[in-house]
């Protein structure tokens, strides 16, 4: 089930600023021959964590769930000028096309990617995150969640992909595991009393995240 119909994002990515040479070129690549190209962060999206990253101007991002690399290059976008970002990566092929991307874009020296198993890793990332965007499996929604916020700066932000799951997360009886997960992590957040969230029903679905006063 796609829960924002194709063409309403249509009109809604006619109406917003296209990407740049390089994403477009990176998009166009991941959709026609990546077998899970649904992955990608889409172009409305892809500017609006462009715009996010650049209100809100962080030193030190955090993405868990690199694909190949569209969204981290959008989110590197808004870095301060000696600012980094972080990206980690489960699997080793798409770590390789996104590093490819990432150096066409001109990025490598402000993103760093790490291969391996995002629970493991941020544990070892010594950073107060300013900006954290969860794109990664959903099953582990609250794990990183529950990591991320404890280091997370006092006027962080925190985004978190794919809440709606498709729509399947709106059925009486759900019944995907990660749809589940993707529930569960939602009413996680909802009950966190130490968090206030926006839910932003763009693409997929993002749930956008700070920490209360």
């Amino acid at each position: 089930m796609q829960w924002i119909k194709k063409i309403a994002e249509d009109y809604s990515s006619s109406f917003t600023t296209s990407l740049d040479d390089v994403l477009q070129k990176i998009y166009d690549d991941t959709i026609k021959n990546h077998p899970h190209a649904h992955m990608i962060s889409g172009p409305v999206q892809g500017k609006f964590l462009e715009f996010i990253s650049s209100l809100i101007q962080p030193k030190y991002i955090l993405e868990i769930g690199t694909f190949t690399g569209f969204s981290a290059i959008c989110l590197a976008k808004g870095l301060q000028q000696k600012g980094e970002l972080h990206t980690i990566e489960l699997r080793e092929a798409d770590a390789n096309t996104a590093w490819k991307n990432i150096n066409t874009a001109g990025m490598q020296q402000k993103i760093h990617l790490h291969t391996g198993d995002a629970r493991e890793i941020i544990e070892t990332l010594n950073f107060d995150w300013d900006l954290v965007f969860i794109d990664a499996d959903k099953t582990s929604y609250i794990t990183y969640y529950e990591e991320v916020l404890k280091r997370l700066d006092s006027r962080g932000w925190i985004l978190a992909d794919n809440v709606l799951f498709h729509g399947q997360v709106l059925d009486e009886e759900i019944n995907n595991k990660s749809a589940i997960a993707i529930d569960a992590f939602n009413k996680h957040v909802l009950k966190d009393n130490r968090t206030e969230q926006v839910f932003l029903t763009i693409r997929d679905g993002l749930l956008l995240i700070k920490k209360k006063a």
